[in-house]
């Protein structure tokens, strides 16, 4: 198959005096600056130890018994104890994809709804028609208690959906959330009937699944504090240890302790609290690049520290556990110099792999590239190899999808339509293959198999790969399914695909 030529790699062992912190105000709570703004000096090529991490569908190393809230024994398992896949990417590393046995082709089990989803939203002050879903769009899947493994999504119709994964029948009613819905849901993953949601309406929302109809029990305004840039919520909250963490496009980043409980009836409650919420702004940073400081990707955690990125492309790990004080939380924080949009992906080593695009086109994010190993142990020094990836035939350069670990080696769609296999511990690029331009749909690996869509602008469908030999990928096979753009995330449980479409509709892929 055809691809563009390899791109350019940057590796360097320290960050220098350029990338320290230094503490500074910004409105709201004090925290940590985020890195100097001055140019890097030039950066220096380095080999760092061979990644020990195995493949996240079977891991086999021994961990010691760790207490942290998400201890590495948890990398590329499923999260909490739902049997399903609860939410964006299936745990708070980004690391748990679905379960198999994946077919040998795919076919439409079945389609919903019967006409398109579509909605109408501002952009800039004018309307726009949006059908299907979109990025990130990631469904969860919940095998219930009564035995119905129910499939669930937000659309671009504005509407939560809740489907019969055998039939594609609704199980509830829709659930409206007053403007289309671009990120992925979460289900709460200890059992409480709580589904948790974003939309670019003002209000983040907590919904109990155990009314006559899905009810909604709490909500965050995004006014409620000082924010900038807008009011959605296209972040995929994490659920760790009943405390919710999500950021908005407000740019605020909100730990909220839910207060999950039961009343006199068996009904689900919350009592939440804003414990920590933290500007991902600081005035360094505003004074560069302006108010471009929006949170899209999706917290991840390890340890007991919560790590978030912004539009900016700022990069903070926060200590969320109780005993930390209020002004010691920010424990990390780095800049990549350009829009992470990406979700962090985080390897049994707590390293961090984080993916930017090219759109403020800083000095800082040529000096640092799109995609960049970060070890957050080494807070002052924390760039292990990085890996420029430049716009080709006018496409914007940059990843929009986040990344996929197995083994030795992340895989990472870049905008431009490369699907590259990069070595972890060198940053060397192993492999590439052309999967077309907009590759916004992020990969998943089941059975030894990479999944992802590809052809979005012309014939969009999905593609396997044999990757039980990660470093040679080597193509299964290729089923062209919807009649528009996968920018989705697919869920994959049992062997089966499900995924939402450009084209207004969502689909049940699988072998028929």
């Amino acid at each position: 198959m055809t691809h563009r030529p390899l791109l350019v790699l940057l590796a360097c062992a320290t960050i220098f005096t350029a990338c320290n912190v230094e503490p500074t105000e910004t409105a709201g709570k004090p925290i940590a600056a985020q890195t100097s703004l001055e140019p890097l000096p030039a950066v220096t090529t380095t080999t760092q130890p061979a990644s020990s991490q195995t493949s996240p569908t079977s891991p086999t190393t021994t961990f010691a018994e760790d207490p942290s809230l998400v201890p590495a024994s948890t990398i590329g398992r499923p999260w909490g104890e739902v049997v399903g896949l609860t939410m964006f990417r299936g745990n708070p590393t980004h690391t748990f994809y679905g379960t198999g046995p994946l077919p040998d082709s795919l076919d439409v089990l079945w389609r919903f709804p019967e006409s398109p989803m579509c909605g109408s939203s501002a952009v800039g002050g004018e309307e726009t028609v949006w059908c299907g879903s979109g990025w990130t769009g990631q469904p969860v899947v919940w095998e219930r208690p009564d035995g119905v493994t129910e499939v669930i999504f937000g659309a671009y119709d504005k509407n939560i959906h809740f489907l019969d994964a055998a039939t594609g029948e609704r199980t509830r009613d829709d659930f409206f959330m007053g403007d289309i819905i671009k990120g992925s849901v979460v289900l709460d993953p200890d059992g409480y009937p709580l589904l948790y949601a974003g939309s670019r309406d003002s209000r983040f929302r907590i919904i109990a699944l155990d009314r006559a109809q899905p009810t909604e029990i709490w909500g965050l305004e995004a006014s409620s504090v000082a924010g900038m840039w807008n009011n959605d919520w296209d972040s995929s909250p994490v659920i760790v240890n009943d405390t919710l963490l999500v950021g908005g496009e407000n740019s605020w980043w909100f730990a909220v302790k839910l207060g999950r409980d039961r009343d006199e009836t068996g009904q689900v409650t919350v009592q939440p609290e804003v414990f920590y919420q933290t500007p991902m702004w600081t005035d360094d940073l505003l004074a560069a690049v302006g108010r471009q400081q929006s949170v899209e990707s999706s917290t991840a955690v390890f340890g007991d520290v919560a790590y978030a990125a912004n539009s900016a492309g700022r990069v903070v790990g926060i200590n969320i556990s109780p005993d930390f004080s209020e002004e010691d939380r920010i424990v990390f924080d780095f800049w990549m110099g350009d829009d992470v949009d990406a979700s962090i992906v985080i390897d049994e080593q707590g390293m961090l792999y984080v993916a930017s695009e090219i759109d403020l086109a800083t000095a800082r994010g040529t000096e640092i590239g799109q995609l960049a190993k970060l070890d957050p142990s080494q807070p002052d020094e924390p760039l292990v190899w990085s890996i420029a990836i430049p716009a080709a035939d006018g496409i914007a350069g940059g990843v929009w999808a986040t990344p996929a670990l197995s083994g030795s080696v992340i895989f990472v769609p870049t905008n431009v339509g490369d699907l590259l296999a990069v070595d972890t511990a060198t940053g060397s690029i192993l492999w590439s293959d052309d999967v077309g331009p907009h590759a916004w749909s992020s990969p998943v690996i089941v059975d030894d198999s990479l999944v992802i869509a590809v052809d979005c602008e012309t014939n969009s469908g999905f593609r396997a790969y044999d990757i039980s030999d990660p470093t040679h990928p080597l193509v299964r096979w290729e089923s062209q399914v919807t009649g528009g753009c996968i920018e989705s995330t697919p869920a994959v449980w049992g062997g089966r695909l499900f995924v939402g479409s450009r084209d207004g509709f969502f689909y049940s892929l699988g072998a028929n």
